[in-house]
């Protein structure tokens, strides 16, 4: 089993918590934190109770600032394509579960901290967050998706701003242009947190992973066929025992109680 240093683990009420834990680097992260939290990602997926997880940092001043720099100048070229590849990889990993996934943006979201809030289903911040894509900076450009996710959120336009300025937005400047879901008072930000992965957790299993699958395929594909894998969804989701329990539960004027697997 592998022993983290640079996450934190645990699971609270059916919800998995990954915590990005190297406050002094402002929870930088590093070839080290991606296979610790691709690890992670393994142990989520094979927990059935597990029904939402949340990304967040450990402390109070960052999410994630970015890649270790301190790390990463020593990196040669190759080194430095691999180091994308396995943040692109993890990304990936965490886009694929078929449960939700919060990050909880309590500080700090630069760089490579932006892209793996964007990897997640949606992002709730603290108002003290702050987030870009500043590796333009170093005369890089993003390197964990910052170029293809952003757009897709933003738009073009504000997608590329902020990647060729390398501007640095508060967490209501990123709610503005749609990369933030809510923003909360930083007291809060936790407790708003788990009370939305709550409602999650009361959710179908299978219902909630059919909306993720379609609403994430469906952006590559045309309307016509986003919508027809719409319908195979539905048609699976009527099929299935939360299906049942939802519609039953409906016509007898009770809460559903939803226990449904994906096997």
């Amino acid at each position: 089993m592998m022993a983290y240093e640079n996450i934190i683990f645990e699971v609270e009420a059916d919800v998995g918590i990954v915590r990005f834990n190297r406050p002094k680097a402002l929870n930088a992260i590093n070839p080290e934190m991606v296979k610790e939290l691709d690890d992670a990602l393994s142990k989520v997926k094979a927990d059935s109770n597990i029904r939402v997880l949340i990304l967040t940092g450990q402390g109070d001043k960052a999410f994630m600032a970015g890649a270790d720099i301190s790390q990463m100048a020593n990196f040669d070229t190759l080194q430095l394509r691999r180091f994308s590849r396995d943040l692109h990889e993890v990304q990936f990993r965490l886009e694929g579960l078929p449960i939700p996934v919060i990050a909880c943006v309590n500080g700090f979201a630069l760089g490579g901290g932006t892209e793996m809030a964007m990897a997640s289903d949606f992002i709730y911040a603290s108002e003290n967050a702050k987030f870009g894509q500043p590796e333009i900076n170093l005369g890089l450009i993003p390197g964990a998706g910052g170029t293809q996710r952003l757009p897709r959120l933003v738009g073009k336009g504000m997608a590329k701003e902020l990647c060729m300025t390398g501007a640095i937005i508060s967490a209501q400047e990123a709610k503005e242009i749609g990369l933030v879901n809510k923003v909360f008072p930083h007291e809060l930000l936790w407790e708003e947190t788990m009370k939305t992965a709550g409602i999650l957790v009361s959710k179908g299993r299978v219902s909630l992973m059919f909306v993720k699958r379609c609403v994430d395929r469906g952006l590559d594909m045309g309307l016509r066929d986003g919508c027809f894998m719409e319908s195979d969804a539905f048609g699976l989701c009527m099929a299935s025992p939360d299906g049942k329990e939802g519609l039953t539960a409906f016509l007898e004027k009770r809460k559903p109680d939803f226990k449904g697997g994906l096997d």
